[in-house]
């Protein structure tokens, strides 16, 4: 995947002549640095510049070649009937530019539609071509796609979309503009049955096809540099009315806006591709082979709460990148909220563990001189996302794992105005409802609003030195004692640590750290987290998702009520006293008479003695 500005945006006609052009094209030169090209074997089979990577438009039947496994396409509904419903009158007749295209391109319409197979997995594919007519949106290209997605829908295969458009048909009028609707509408009904939808946006990718079908994917990439967006360039600049920055209009741009999953360079496509279709069409799960209790915990000496407060904010503690790279074999981050930004704080993706499909939404605090992930303070774009996450893991029936490392939600003006409790308050309840088995894991520091907005799930884990509170220590010292020094002397009273949190309830589990913490192995430190985690995800995925969302809500309608606490309360006193009668009795044992020592006696003897002297 790409960062922002990492690559060159292909020149626009106001900073290029028309005889520049030409003599780059005459000299198969780079349109970004102007290095030859004409050579390259990477030119020549991806189109893609060997220096700049800049990627070239790629016609309808190479993509196929790239994309599909060998001799698996089979194309379908080619032969539709050509429209002209308005009788378009030009210099040019429509239907002369059609015959036109035709013969340019080797295709019948804009849009080339079939199945295929994709790294062995069964798909419908639809690839718009720029090179005719601009790959607009006619009513022939909107029937094609329409039935594509019919297609998929009836089969239940996964689709994938290959946008290359410049907008509607001018030619056909209003007609190409109801494309649009008819395109969302067939599109969003692949939504209730689960289907796998995933948009790829080349260069140019504008107008009527960008706001549309493109926009409703469940993933959507773009290649490196495409010009996105929903106006032409041109036409941007001229509203604006001020010189736009490098990358506007481009994917880097979206991609840092929200608006993107991911930027894939054109050689890594068909293995993303590849994978994704693995993980959305999950078709293994974890089975138990023997039944019983899977692991017993091993109950160690506890440390103070002040330790475990150390121990969670340790520099060296692993993060969740750190265990997600250990204990998944494969992952894919998706990015943004689709409205405005994408918050480094919170990661979410598809990952495999153990053979099984999960999705991962993750607070991710980094390191103390990584900038961008905010020491895991999320913003409400980085709420939003998780909330993305989550409809993905609802829609698809995949498990839901949280993994919590937060401080608490970042608390700025920014944050407030841009909605972060509304943000907070929709991943609560979001999360409360889904059709599908939800664990959270405390790996770290569960502070306030912010752990709790991924905290609602069926089982709760608490790594032992992790703590969970309502507010900091620091923070109850300045409110009580107007002395923030006293944070340690506070700490026990908050009931942070996860022996605590498992007392009162609150958790359900506590997964060991190695000796010292999971700095000190970080290695086993996984390891042990995800022994803990398959074992508790193995007996939530044979519960109905019905039993699993009403299960849910009782248990966190039961927090605070007076039947739980009080049942806590007198099992806590009970095994205090248990433990008290213990050792009583020890002491009382102790504290007898030890019992004399029999003295040894000779046995009689039953023969006559021997005479004495005298």
């Amino acid at each position: 995947m790409s960062t922002p500005h990492s690559y060159p945006v292909k020149p626009s006609a106001s900073e290029a002549s028309d005889a520049d052009l030409e003599l780059i094209g005459e000299q198969n030169l780079c349109l970004a640095c102007g290095t030859a090209v004409s050579g390259s074997e990477l030119y020549q089979h991806y189109a893609i510049c060997p220096n700049c990577r800049f990627h070239f438009s790629l016609p309808a039947q190479q993509r196929l070649e790239l994309l599909a496994d060998p001799g698996s396409f089979k194309e379908v509904n080619r032969f539709l009937p050509f429209l002209d419903p308005l009788s378009f009158s030009e210099r040019v007749p429509y239907r002369q530019r059609l015959v036109q295209a035709q013969h340019r391109t080797g295709l019948r319409e804009a849009v080339v539609t079939g199945t295929c197979r994709i790294g062995g997995n069964p798909a419908v594919l639809a690839i718009l071509d720029f090179g005719f007519l601009g790959g607009s949106l006619s009513c022939v290209v909107g029937e094609k796609l329409a039935l594509a997605f019919e297609l998929a829908l009836r089969k239940k295969l996964p689709i994938i979309t290959v946008v290359s458009s410049g907008g509607a048909r001018i030619q056909e009028g209003v007609l190409s503009l109801m494309q649009m609707g008819k395109t969302a509408a067939a599109a969003r009904r692949l939504h209730p049955k689960g289907i796998p939808f995933i948009s790829v946006l080349a260069s140019p990718t504008t107008g009527e096809a960008y706001a549309s079908f493109a926009n409703l994917a469940d993933i959507i990439i773009a290649e490196p540099g495409a010009i996105v967006g929903l106006a032409p360039f041109t036409v941007v600049e001229k509203v604006t009315a001020k010189p736009l920055p490098p990358d506007a209009h481009t994917a880097e741009s979206h991609l840092a806006h929200g608006l993107l999953d991911l930027i894939v360079d054109r050689t890594q496509l068909r293995h993303l591709l590849s994978v994704l279709l693995d993980l959305l069409s999950s078709r293994y799960r974890l089975t138990l082979v023997k039944k019983g209790r899977l692991f017993e915990l091993v109950e160690r000496p506890r440390g103070t709460a002040w330790q475990a407060v150390q121990l969670a904010r340790h520099q060296e503690r692993p993060t969740a990148l750190d265990y997600i790279a250990r204990i998944s074999s494969s992952f894919v981050e998706i990015h943004g909220d689709r409205v405005c930004g994408d918050d480094q704080a919170i990661v979410c993706g598809l990952a495999d563990i153990s053979g099984e499909a999960v999705v991962v939404i993750a607070e991710e605090r980094g390191r103390p001189d990584e900038r961008g992930r905010n020491q895991g303070r999320a913003y409400p774009e980085g709420f939003r996302k998780a909330q993305r996450a989550m409809r993905l893991a609802a829609k698809f029936q995949l498990p839901l794992i949280t993994f919590i490392d937060t401080p608490g939600a970042f608390p700025g003006l920014e944050s407030e105005e841009r909605g972060i409790g509304n943000a907070i308050a929709n991943c609560m309840a979001l999360m409360s409802n889904l059709p599908c088995p939800v664990l959270a894991v405390l790996i770290g520091e569960g502070g306030s609003e912010g752990a709790l907005a991924l905290g609602v799930a069926d089982r709760i884990l608490m790594l032992e030195n992790a703590i969970y509170y309502v507010v900091a220590p620091e923070r109850a010292a300045t409110i009580l004692y107007r002395e923030p020094r006293r944070a340690a002397e506070i700490a026990p009273s908050l009931k942070l640590t996860a022996h605590d949190c498992r007392e009162l309830g609150v958790v359900d589990l506590v997964i060991p750290e190695p000796e010292g913490g999971a700095h000190t192995d970080p290695d086993e430190a996984a390891r042990l987290l995800k022994k803990y985690l398959l074992a508790q995800l193995l007996e939530l995925q044979s519960q109905s998702p019905d039993k699993l969302t009403k299960a849910r809500y009782q248990k966190f309608r039961r927090f605070g009520q007076r039947g739980p606490l009080i049942r806590s309360a007198i099992s806590k006193q009970w095994a205090q006293l248990q433990y008290l009668m213990g050792r009583g009795v020890d002491e009382l044992i102790e504290r007898l008479p030890s019992k004399p020592k029999e003295e040894t006696v000779p046995e009689k003897q039953t023969g006559s003695s021997p005479p004495g002297p005298g």
